[in-house]
């Protein structure tokens, strides 16, 4: 599949034109993408999957050949290792030329796909190391407000993840998910298979709020409050480490996150 990188243009941020993000170009840019992906999900977080190339160093699925691919690159740093942050970006099209969105194998998606939702799924998004906790995720919004802008979509979705496969361990945060964050229903998506864990199942009735958010994954904390909701249940994802659960974002959360960008940017 050719990417079209014409949906956004090419955006340049801060002083010094440091950072760029746009969408990537060709196997090249999907490579180091890929590149990255590896070093975060599989060298950092000790996961794998059934098309990690150890060789290259390489974190790769089938559905990457169908999706878009937006990067941020840092041009200060040398040729080839320009790429620090990535999102994988797919649209109802693109599942549907993949047979399924990429999480349909952990979340039942009914309520979504027999919806009319203009729907766009995120996935495999991470940063490197050295930019987290400053504003690359920030230069990636923008880019992807663009994206979901030019696209005219209506509601986003996708899986982030806690670190470990012990639900237990996570008893508290998933609690707390479940009882303030869960989706209203025609939103609902659920956690299916023998791995999916329903929230009810956690024991915890009464979580420890403060604990609990501090338990949180950053990204899924700064998701949370842009407006987030999620689906029910977690999905306990042993390939890659993780336990996994489903972030959905709608129109008005969606505004949040471009409100949030300009705020930012408008800071002095």
């Amino acid at each position: 599949m050719t990417l079209d990188p014409a949906p956004f243009k090419e955006r340049r941020a801060n002083i010094s034109n440091r950072f760029v993000t746009r969408l990537a170009q060709g196997p090249g840019d999907i490579m180091a993408a890929q590149r990255l992906r590896y070093d975060v999900f599989i060298a950092e977080l000790g996961g794998d999957g059934s098309m990690v190339d150890h060789a290259q160093r390489l974190e790769r699925d089938r559905f990457d050949a169908f999706a878009d691919h937006l990067l941020l690159l840092d041009t200060a740093r040398a040729a080839g290792d320009q790429v620090v942050g990535v999102y994988r970006l797919m649209t109802r099209d693109m599942a549907s030329a993949a047979g399924q969105f990429y999480c349909a194998d952990e979340y039942d998606l009914s309520v979504l796909l027999g919806s009319d939702f203009r729907l766009l799924e995120l996935g495999r998004s991470c940063l490197h190391p050295d930019y987290r906790g400053g504003s690359a995720m920030l230069y990636l919004w923008a880019a992807l407000s663009d994206y979901v802008d030019s696209h005219g979509i209506d509601v986003v979705f996708g899986v982030a993840s806690f670190h470990g496969t012990d639900p237990a361990r996570l008893a508290q945060p998933l609690a707390l998910l479940g009882q303030k964050y869960l989706a209203p229903a025609h939103l609902r998506v659920r956690a299916r298979g023998p791995d999916a864990v329903s929230f009810d199942q956690l024991g915890d009735a009464d979580p420890d709020r403060l604990a609990a958010v501090r338990a949180m994954p950053a990204l899924i904390k700064a998701y949370l409050r842009l407006g987030a909701t999620v689906g029910e249940g977690a999905f306990v994802d042993h390939a890659f480490n993780t336990t996994d659960i489903c972030l959905i974002l709608e129109k008005s959360a969606l505004r949040a996150v471009q409100h949030a960008i300009y705020t930012r940017r408008a800071a002095p």
